[in-house]
This record gives C-alpha cells, structure tokens and sequence, in this order.
C-alpha cells in the first residue's frame, strides 16, 4: 500500500509542533524578535526551518531507494520508541525552570555585546568602505536575516526533529510530511516571533518533552502494528 498523504501530513505537523515548542530555536527566534525588526527575524528563522524540512524529508526519501521499505520502516519505528522514551526522561528531569531559555539569551547577549563594542570603534567612512567590501550574499540579503538563519539552520542540524523528520519521509508520503512540517514550523516560529520572550518564558518544557515523548511512542506504536507504507 502507498504511503498516505494525510498520515504523513498530520505526523508532521504534530511531531514538529511537539518537537518545536520549547526548542532552542524556538527561544532564540524570541529573543532575536527583542532586538531586531521582527519580519526580518521570522523570514530569516522560517526560511532556515523550511530549507531544513526540505532537506530532511528529501534524504528521508532517498533512503527506501537504497535500502528496502521493509528496513526503513523498522528503523523509522526504532526512532519513534528511542525518541519517544528520551523526551520521557528529559521530561523527568525538568525541574520546571526554563533553563534552555536562560542559556539561549545568556549565548545571544554575548553576541550582541561582542557585535556592540565593534559597531562603536567603526566610522562613517569605514561603514562605507565596509560596506563596499560585503560578501556576496550580505549585499542582496540584510545582516538580520543572514543571523536568523544562520542561527535556526546550524541549530536545527542534528536536532531529535531533524532526525525524526527523515525517518517519517522514509516510511511517509515526503509531501505530506513536507506540507505538515512546514506549516507547523509557520505556526511555531510566528508565535515566537510575536509573543516574544514573554511567551517563551511561559512554555513548560517539562510539559513539552513529557507530551513529545508520549507522541513519539504513540507513533512507534502505530508504526508497529502496521506495516510499511501503511497508516
């Protein structure tokens, strides 16, 4: 049986709204909304996540042509019981606080002082010639949005999501899981943009990791009684 669309698309959306929640990508698009012009930071964060989605579903669905569905659907249900029995143990040792929170801010405020104390030694005639001497992508694209993608991309590399995103397109239609990935990255990365810190210092990344964990083992369970290819 063909892989679903709509299984793959409301896997995606679920996992990666769980997934995003609370991540360090998801604090750092807050506070980067603090200190620069919010459009910027939200296309520079979505355009990352969305290369990122792409990229992942795309190697995902690469894998069932180099080895059979059969393997990449058992792999896919390893993944979902690892990840989901890690967020369950990340889950239990949360104390409540949010720690990733306060280490994301404490990494950017370095940044900014550090990009601070630079910005003041520089004149009028060296932001010109500096300015004159920009990279190429820095001339067609501003220094905000280079930051914000550069910051969720690197970020995200290796992420629990990112992983458990290829496995999905493996065993899933990679459109759905594409469609599905996407629109929760919107949803997650525009509430970031716009709540702000203030959202952010309010998420409950116990309650995150302990409901992605019981999603993860839902789906590993779904995937195990079914067969590969199936919903």
């Amino acid at each position: 049986m063909a892989p679903s669309l709509l299984g793959g698309f409301t896997k995606s959306l679920a996992m990666t709204v769980l997934s995003e929640v609370g991540d360090k990508t998801f604090f750092a698009a807050a506070i980067l909304a603090m200190r620069h012009p919010r459009k910027l930071v939200l296309a520079g964060c979505l355009t990352a996540l969305i290369v990122m989605t792409a990229l992942s579903a795309s190697l995902g669905w690469v894998a069932p042509n180099l080895i059979s569905r059969k393997w990449t659907h058992h792999v896919t249900t390893l993944l979902f019981f690892v990840f989901g029995i890690w967020s369950l143990w990340e889950g239990f040792k949360e104390d409540g606080d949010s720690e990733e929170l306060a280490e994301v801010e404490a990494e950017l405020d370095a940044v900014f002082k550090s990009n601070k104390g630079e910005s003041k030694t520089k004149t009028k005639a060296n932001d010109d010639t500096k300015k004159q001497q920009r990279p190429f992508l820095m001339q067609f694209f501003s220094p905000i949005f280079i930051k914000a993608f550069s910051i969720t991309f690197f970020g995200e590399w290796g992420d629990k999501s990112q992983i458990a995103t290829i496995g999905l397109a493996a065993d899933e239609n990679p459109f759905g899981v594409v469609l599905g990935g996407i629109i929760a990255q919107a949803l997650c990365t525009t509430a970031a943009v716009l709540g702000g810190k203030s959202l952010a210092s309010q998420i409950s990344e116990k309650m995150v990791e302990l409901s992605s964990g019981v999603l993860f083992l839902l789906f590993g369970i779904m995937s195990l009684l079914s067969g590969p290819g199936e919903l």
